[in-house]
């Protein structure tokens, strides 16, 4: 797989590197990962510990079973992580890296809890391009975003209003 791929949350608050990655990028459909993601499924790689450096700020986490953690932005909630205790690598969110575009999947699991709606996706309406077709005025929202860049940054500070 490709080295030295750089990510974060959306916030900016926690950066991380990773200098390889396994061959086990995947899709889990199962129930913990579908609410830990708040979405369908997590789309997983994993990075062997000894190849993995936090390079701004540290995760929370949550406990999701005696032996698993579940890493968290604290700031902005972005998950980040899966983590067995047991187990000589960290499994990262691959729509934290940087480029999740260099990542192809490998396989599925969890298939048990495997949603229906995933079966629409390549028949439901497209209604293109946010930018063109957002009706809640994606020009503002890109504007004003607060959302960090897609690469690493000496500092970020910069944060969105908390009025809705």
């Amino acid at each position: 797989m490709t080295d030295s791929l750089s990510g974060g949350c959306q916030c900016g608050a926690i950066r991380f590197q990773a200098q390889r990655l396994k061959d086990n990028s995947h899709v889990c459909h199962c129930r913990m990962c579908q609410k830990a993601a708040g979405n369908f499924f997590m789309a997983l790689v994993g990075v062997p510990l000894e190849d993995f450096t936090w390079t701004r700020g540290q995760p929370s986490f949550f406990a999701s079973s005696v032996k698993v953690k579940r890493g968290f932005c604290a700031n902005c909630g972005t998950p980040l992580f899966f983590r067995h205790q047991d187990s000589q690598h960290i499994s990262m969110t691959i729509g934290s890296f940087d480029h999740p575009e260099n990542i192809p999947l490998a396989f599925e699991l969890g298939i048990e809890a495997k949603l229906p709606q995933i079966a629409q996706l390549g028949s439901i309406r497209n209604y293109g391009t946010t930018e063109e077709n957002d009706p809640e005025g994606s020009k503002e929202i890109k504007q004003s975003s607060a959302q960090h860049p897609d690469q690493d940054t000496k500092d970020w500070t910069h944060s969105a209003s908390q009025n809705f």
